[in-house]
């Protein structure tokens, strides 16, 4: 047996947890929910599994105080996103201090570090006051529909979404929009220009006008944490044959936010660009939908949190320091419904890559900091 946290750790990273919702077949989250919800249970939290939809459930386990007091809650996904290309993706191999493997980093880790923390509480008497409520939820990958369950079911006064920050105290992370544009041309034979109009080369005006925003946007307002808000071209389709006028054209983009835009920005912003280009172009046509769309996040400035957290971590021998974070979290649906909230969570390498890993001295540096976190905001 080794240390708790990193024997979990290898658990966790061994069952597949593939989000179904990014690749068709994934395995989803019932296997590994009901494994974490088992740990939980023997580690002597009141367990409640909750099914978010079919075969993708939700665990929340709870440690509660032996008197009233302020709820903690831990937050982490269950989900990991794809394996294609991966050549050992569920074997957890450890290699100069770190542990490889799909899921290790984003968020595995955390996860793990979480459920030791209360584990740890629980074997030591528990909290003399409060709640802490350790929450592992399914879909973060995709959708988020399991925080969504989690805070439409749960209330906490606090939270840390453990997601990987190199140990920094995330207190904003940026959000994000996907947009999709459909210009519209007229098909006709490649030889007859009088006939045809051309879907693909109107979708080129409106990439040279999306390239001119990202530059306004790049030297633009700056968040302290956050730097600026940014977009790219994702994915673009259209045409039918090399030598038919194209009479229709795709593009996704992606907008990335900081707190202070207001929502809908993104749509905003390119149905000026559609408008300004159909002024200029009687006949150009194009119309702009937003897919989706989640928000940027800050802790609220005033709040006890960050500075707990920061020591809580110096307490375990390590310097703290505050930053934001450029990707999405869960801590945004848990701000929106009024947990105040911070990231914070091991670091590591290569998420979404080929080649996954967490740094493990940094997981178990965040579950001893989780572990004095809970006993000092819930007393």
């Amino acid at each position: 047996m080794g240390e708790p946290t990193i024997d979990l750790l290898r658990d966790l990273i061994a069952i597949d947890s593939v989000n179904p919702s990014l690749v068709s077949g994934g395995a989803g989250e019932r296997v590994i929910a009901d494994f974490v919800s088992e740990k939980m249970r023997a580690a002597g939290l009141d367990v409640q599994l909750t099914e978010v939809s079919p075969g993708r459930p939700n665990v929340v386990g709870v440690l509660e105080g032996a008197r009233s007091g302020p709820t903690m809650m831990y937050c982490g996904h269950l989900d990991t996103v794809g394996v294609e290309g991966m050549k050992s993706p569920f074997d957890p191999i450890e290699r100069e201090g770190k542990l490889y493997g799909r899921g290790s980093g984003d968020m595995k880790g955390g996860v793990a570090a979480m459920m030791v923390a209360a584990a740890e509480l629980a074997r030591s008497g528990g909290l003399k006051s409060g709640k802490l409520v350790i929450a592992a939820v399914a879909d973060e990958e995709f959708a988020s529909i399991g925080a969504e369950k989690l805070v439409h079911d749960w209330k906490a006064d606090a939270a840390v979404v453990t997601e990987p920050t190199d140990l920094v105290v995330a207190t904003a992370h940026k959000g994000f929009s996907w947009v999709e544009v459909a210009s519209e041309g007229r098909a006709a034979h490649g030889s007859r220009p009088n006939e045809g109009r051309d879907a693909i080369l109107a979708m080129g005006k409106v990439l040279s006008r999306l390239e001119k925003l990202n530059q306004r946007l790049r030297s633009g307002r700056s968040h302290p944490q956050l730097g600026t808000g940014s977009l790219h071209a994702s994915l673009i389709s259209g045409g039918r044959e090399l030598s038919t006028y194209p009479d229709h054209c795709k593009l996704h983009f992606e907008r990335r936010t900081i707190t202070g835009e207001p929502p809908g920005i993104a749509l905003e912003e390119i149905n000026q660009i559609l408008s300004e280009l159909s002024a200029e172009d009687a006949e150009f046509k194009a119309t702009a939908r937003l897919e989706f769309e989640r928000l940027p996040y800050e802790t609220p400035g005033n709040h006890p949190l960050p500075a707990l957290v920061e020591a809580a971590l110096t307490k375990t021998g390590r310097r703290p320091s505050r930053g934001g974070m450029t990707y999405w979290t869960d801590a945004a649906v848990l701000g929106e419904a009024g947990i105040p909230c911070v990231i914070f969570g091991p670091g590591g390498f290569g998420y979404h890559g080929l080649e996954e890993y967490v740094v493990i001295s940094e997981v178990i540096a965040c579950k001893e900091a989780l572990v004095t976190l809970a006993a000092d905001f819930c007393s």
